[in-house]
């Protein structure tokens, strides 16, 4: 009965350390922007053509490391960026594609610029401009 467990625990541990695949920044880097129009907000807005690599981890789970940017903590908006909130993408430093929003559960009480290891499901957003182009659900911090 022991072994039983031990193994079934086993195959748990596995399969949650490495059901999520590991990406880096490098590899949300294959998608184009071109400008369009947004009527109802009556301007043009980046909008992303992702590539083929990109598209293959749609609702995939995911880990990637990044400084974490708390945007709006009252809301929950937070944000997983490739650079320090000093050279981001809101800075206009860098593109679209460096930034992901995050989303957790609960309220996060990380500090900006921490670098932290997120994981979660990845989603790809094109239309809704009220959101990131990179989104996370369903969010855990990885630890070491």
């Amino acid at each position: 009965m022991r072994i039983s467990l031990f193994i079934v625990g086993a195959f748990l541990c596995h399969t949650t350390l490495f059901g999520q695949q590991k990406i880096t920044w490098k590899d949300l880097a294959d998608v184009t922007f071109t400008e369009k129009f947004f009527p109802a907000y009556g301007e043009y807005f980046l909008y992303p053509s992702y590539g083929e690599s990109v598209k293959k981890l749609e609702n995939k789970q995911v880990v990637i490391r990044g400084y974490f940017l708390n945007i709006v903590p009252e809301e929950n908006l937070y944000i997983l960026s490739q650079k320090p909130m000093a050279s981001c993408f809101f800075c206009g430093m860098a593109g679209p594609e460096t930034a992901i929003e995050v989303q957790f559960k609960k309220k996060q009480s990380f500090k900006t610029d921490d670098i932290l290891s997120i994981s979660g499901t990845l989603k790809l957003n094109a239309d809704d401009i009220e959101h990131f182009n990179y989104i996370l659900t369903d969010c855990k911090v990885v630890r070491k």
